[in-house]
């Protein structure tokens, strides 16, 4: 996989995390030559930003029970480890880490929270797939392989507590389509 299919495929990401329209330029761009590394950490922090808010803010807006307060608690404290490994990570690098937006989650309550849990925890492991062969630097592609593990950890325990897929596509991750990332977007950046 080169450069422009890992814009593309974080694109197609973007478009199941943010919506359609947030991903637009992603898409007009992806054949542009050279995505550096610290654009590919920026783009995995705002990921990494918009679950550490999810499971901290809205977490605790849903009223959560049990299990499902436990783990979020638990993931979220992970998600803002990551948001601060990745902030490092481009700083390190030479990068400006992008700032936080704010976000809107279409969730009013623990089953709606953990529906939307599965999915963006699932679009988190295959944003890091996608993104792996892209990166350059050997210690950053271990940091990520090291993330993504824990990200398809939230998943599995999620779709445990559920009654969900453990893994939703078989023994392999798949590549999403246009018409499935369209059909599963969300305004969930304001």
């Amino acid at each position: 996989m080169n450069r422009a299919s890992f814009i593309l495929r974080g694109a197609m990401t973007a478009g199941a995390v943010y919506g359609a329209t947030a991903v637009g330029p992603f898409v007009s761009n992806a054949f542009a030559s050279g995505t550096s590394d610290i654009e590919i950490l920026n783009f995995a922090l705002t990921l990494e930003y918009l679950e550490t808010n999810f499971y901290k803010v809205k977490g605790k807006a849903v009223n959560l029970s049990g299990e499902a307060k436990a783990l979020a608690a638990e993931f979220g404290a992970e998600e803002q480890e990551h948001v601060g490994a990745l902030t490092q990570a481009i700083k390190n690098g030479g990068g400006k880490p992008v700032a936080m937006p704010k976000f809107a989650f279409p969730v009013t309550d623990e089953k709606s929270f953990l529906k939307l849990a599965y999915t963006l925890e699932n679009v988190g492991v295959g944003a890091y797939n996608g993104a792996g062969p892209s990166l350059t630097s050997k210690a950053l592609l271990a940091a990520a392989g090291s993330i993504v593990q824990v990200e398809a950890r939230h998943a599995a325990a999620i779709a445990l507590l559920t009654g969900g897929m453990i893994t939703p596509s078989g023994a392999f991750d798949t590549a999403l389509t246009k018409a499935t990332v369209l059909k599963a977007a969300g305004p969930l950046i304001k």
